[in-house]
């Protein structure tokens, strides 16, 4: 064992209590010769948490961490990404790349708690999510030592994980009926789908791979409508009915997936250098991108929301890239935020076959919508269209150098 593995007396592991990271929790025990923490997050997954208290005990792990994030989670990091109108891409919302900097913040808490030296988890060295993990880590605690288990074993084949399991005794549960071909990670606002037929980007994902959502023809054929009251830009209830952040994600996700809201199949680049397929299932949130921007057509400056609309690019590349924590985004987290002061009213949408409609929005407090401006009939005066003359022409003078210069 090395000098930098003897160094390592307890490690935080990021744990599921699925097959790998229980592989991982006794590699880490062999290898590195430390005790283990394990710390398991609710962020909305689906699944339930609580068993793996029961695998890790088995384990003989004696510190057990097992936590409701789901309203942290979109609370402070949900809900703060979609004032942005965070798109990765053009189409990506973003739904794992948000999740990975509250996983890291924990990790790095909980070793503060306990006294670990080192944190771990089970991304494999090919994808984003170990860049998201570690710089997080890093940006909170910079001494923190990280241990990723992918990079350094080789157990890497599906044969070799079960070979290790049952050499060291480690129970694989094996789930009665079909097993999903497919790679996927779910949260609040998310599940993602890789693997399988989706690694030809020529193949149509199969119907039985989505889980949230009915097809767009299947979905009824009458329209539902919602309306959803913004306060700071924020969501604060659903038809009026106050609801908490994760609460209004909740119920965003059952109202649209049961439209056929939210499915995107697309390829992405990936940070580390290659492109992926994947598909996502994202009805709440696509619901809330249509519904935001809809408000912020009313209440925003126009150039305050051309400027957003520049700068959101970078900041979609931020948390796909892993800089959630980094000074750039704090930065322009408060930019955004400070215009998301008058973001408030409410919009109605109108969901039917796989489509989200804005079709109404009010604002009682913050609109810049003038009718008496915008109307087609008599303004009484509110307007000079003469003056628009001038404007013009101002406009059109270098325009119109250019051309001269070109006869």
């Amino acid at each position: 064992m090395s000098a930098r593995k003897t160094n390592i007396k307890k490690a935080v592991l990021a744990y599921s209590g699925g097959l790998d990271t229980s592989i991982i929790l006794k590699w880490l025990e062999d290898e590195y010769g430390c005790e283990v923490v394990t710390f398991t997050a609710d962020i909305g997954q689906g699944e339930e948490v609580e068993p793996a208290r029961a695998k890790a005990q088995a384990m003989g792990i004696k510190e057990i961490y097992i936590e409701d994030l789901r309203e942290e989670f979109v609370r402070d990091y949900v809900f703060p990404m979609f004032r942005a109108n965070t798109i990765y891409e053009g189409e990506y919302l973003l739904g794992t790349s948000i999740a990975r900097p509250l996983i890291a913040k924990r990790l790095v808490e909980i070793a503060n708690a306990t006294g670990a030296d080192a944190i771990s988890h089970g991304a494999t060295g090919k994808g984003n999510d170990q860049v998201r993990f570690e710089l997080g880590a890093y940006a909170l605690k910079p001494d923190v030592h990280v241990i990723a288990p992918w990079r350094e074993w080789d157990l890497n084949s599906r044969e070799k994980l079960m070979d290790y399991a049952k050499t060291h005794n480690i129970p694989v549960d094996f789930n009665k009926g079909k097993k999903s071909p497919y790679s996927m990670d779910a949260n609040l606002l998310h599940i993602s789908y890789e693997g399988g037929i989706l690694e030809d980007p020529w193949a149509e994902a199969e119907e039985d791979m989505w889980r949230w959502s009915v097809s767009p023809e299947q979905a009824p054929d009458k329209a539902t409508y919602l309306e959803l009251t913004y306060e700071q830009g924020d969501i604060v209830a659903l038809n009026g009915k106050a609801m908490s952040p994760a609460e209004v994600l909740t119920e965003l996700n059952r109202v649209g997936g049961a439209n056929g809201v939210g499915r995107l199949d697309i390829v992405e680049n990936r940070y580390v250098g290659m492109k992926s397929r994947g598909c996502y299932e994202t009805p709440g949130g696509t619901i809330m991108m249509k519904a935001h921007r809809a408000i912020e057509s009313l209440t925003l400056d126009r150039e305050v929301a051309h400027l957003k609309d520049e700068l959101m690019p970078r900041y979609a590349s931020m948390i796909y890239n892993g800089y959630w924590w980094s000074p750039e985004r704090t930065m322009m987290q408060t930019m955004i935020d400070e215009s998301q002061k008058t973001v408030n009213g409410v919009v109605r949408v109108k969901l039917y076959k796989g489509s989200v409609s804005a079709v109404g929005r009010k604002s009682a407090t913050d609109s810049l919508f003038d009718e008496s401006i915008a109307t087609f009939e008599d303004d009484a005066g509110a307007y000079n269209q003469q003056d628009a003359e001038g404007f013009i022409k101002l406009n059109a003078l270098r325009l119109k150098i250019q051309a001269s210069r070109r006869k």
